[in-house]
């Protein structure tokens, strides 16, 4: 095996493409052919994690769209620089006079970018809120959202389709993804619509019809759409295919956030007599609660297995202001950092701190709120310190949900082969999807020999199919595969991605 500092001079070439590289298997060329995929469609890298170069390398310093396969940036990057301890939190402050329950005065909502900041906790941290003892609020509600940049995007530019929940833009405030649930019962010819969360001072008008005649493949054509203060669901599903699950982004971060909070305040048996605002904190205050989320590591998991863009955005924005700052002392207590606010988690209280969050209301760091320009120029700050040399890589977004973004098979090869020496491996392998088991590869080599030999982020989007990962060979050996398709036919890649996967994993066989 060669010597980490061996592979580490390969890696600050930004890799190394063999002299002499084995031909692409025969299995794989028979699957392009009979997808119509020409090989200049394609970017394919097979390397060992110990090894210099490349066995297999197919236009592999061609830059090319990585979908979701960029969150492995992404995440790698978090892990080595925020630490898979890091956790973000949540403030709560009283803007007035708290007495016998009442609050003369506004309470005031301040977020620092939580990715996954769910209705259970939120539901969890306000019930903390009234055990402190605030029942009634008798000025507003405001939301401080002011870490992150308002600027973040505009969520139909992808695919015109802002109401779909994998368009979110980020928030600090992201609470629930921004996503309503909403779950069909055919019922007869009719439908019956359930909604979570329960959003204060919006109705529902359900007019989705069941279809006898309808199939199961692709059997649903639901629309949402927001009128006034109405919810209305058109379209139609299969009468007879069973229950039906959709998700839709359809109000404004701060609406969504004030709707769910004064639902689930008033069930709590709370009161608010004043409406929403925005703002910052009141200089001089000091954290009436704070929640702290669940740490990065776990974080990643949901991204990386389950490929959620919304999360994986909120990481990248966090890693333009936190990941440069982060203090080498990211174990203090939680308690130290929240200045008299406790966490509404018992076992927070001897959790690692928020990362590098400020431990008040303060901007952050350097006086500029989290962007992605800014996270794009941290980016590559970071892979420079890193000796990382990937001139072609375009960044848009972090998550890859993005016609512009660039990266070349090979040099997504070279950080998987970084991150595969990096102390932070387990959490990194880990958090990606097991083949035959798990997340978005959780039907490929389903129920064969194949289930569970490999680690591997998969990405798809128009006129992209994609793969990055680990693949335990049978001789116990561990290789790095990458396979990019960009190109019209690329939908149909699948079958030459599990060959390549399948003859990886055999040995060569």
């Amino acid at each position: 095996m060669k010597t980490f500092a061996a592979l580490l001079a390969v890696l600050c070439a930004g890799a190394a493409l063999p002299l002499h590289a084995a031909p692409l298997p025969e299995p794989v060329i028979a699957a392009l052919k009979r997808a119509h995929i020409p090989l200049s469609d394609v970017g394919i890298v097979v390397q060992a994690v110990d090894a210099p170069a490349p066995l297999i390398a197919v236009h592999a310093s061609q830059p090319m769209n990585p979908a979701s396969t960029m969150k492995l940036l992404t995440t790698y990057a978090a892990l080595e620089t925020l630490g898979p301890a890091y956790r973000w939190k949540t403030e709560a402050y009283l803007d007035g006079k708290l007495k016998d329950g009442v609050l003369q005065g506004n309470l005031v909502f301040k977020g620092y970018g939580d990715p996954k900041l769910t209705m259970e906790q939120f539901w969890m941290w306000l019930r903390e809120l009234r055990q402190r003892g605030l029942r009634d609020i008798r000025g507003d509600v405001i939301l401080d959202h002011g870490y992150f940049a308002d600027d973040t995007g505009n969520p139909a530019t992808f695919d015109r389709d802002p109401t779909r929940a994998y368009n979110v833009s980020p928030s600090a405030l992201l609470l629930n993804f921004n996503a309503i649930h909403v779950h069909l019962i055919p019922d007869g010819r009719r439908t019956t619509a359930l909604i979570e969360p329960q959003l204060a001072g919006y109705t529902v008008q359900n007019n989705v019809a069941a279809a006898a005649r309808m199939g199961c493949r692709g059997g649903k054509a639901v629309h949402a759409r927001l009128e006034g203060n109405t919810i209305r669901l058109e379209g139609k599903i299969s009468a007879n295919c069973g229950e039906v699950d959709e998700y839709y982004s359809l109000l404004p971060h701060d609406r969504y956030f004030f709707s769910v909070f004064g639902a689930l305040w008033k069930e709590l048996g709370g009161t608010v007599e004043g409406g929403l605002r925005t703002g910052n904190v009141p200089a001089g205050l000091t954290p009436f609660a704070t929640y702290v989320s669940p740490e990065l590591a776990q974080m990643i998991r949901d991204i990386n297995k389950f490929s959620n863009n919304i999360m994986a955005r909120q990481v990248f924005l966090t890693l333009g202001v936190a990941g440069a700052d982060a203090p080498a002392d990211s174990g203090a207590d939680v308690a130290e950092m929240q200045a008299g606010g406790d966490t509404a988690q018992d076992e927070a209280a001897s959790a690692p701190a928020a990362g590098a969050l400020p431990a008040t209301a303060a901007a952050p760091a350097g006086s500029a709120a989290a962007s992605a320009p800014r996270s794009i120029a941290w980016m590559q700050d970071w892979l420079k310190q890193e000796h990382l040399q990937f001139p072609e890589l375009v960044m848009e977004n972090g998550c890859g949900l993005s016609r512009k973004a660039r990266i070349s098979p090979l040099h997504l090869a070279a950080l998987l082969q970084r991150a595969a020496h990096s102390p932070f491996y387990p959490e990194l392998e880990s958090s990606l999807p097991i083949l035959g088991m798990d997340g978005t590869v959780k039907r490929r080599f389903h129920d064969t020999s194949l289930a569970g030999h490999a680690h591997l982020k998969t990405g798809t989007l128009d006129g992209v199919k994609a793969v990055a990962g680990y693949v335990d060979a049978a001789d116990g050996r561990k290789w790095i595969v990458t396979f990019i398709i960009n190109g019209p036919n690329a939908s149909r890649g699948r079958a030459a991605q599990d060959a390549l996967i399948a003859w990886v994993e055999r040995n060569g066989q």
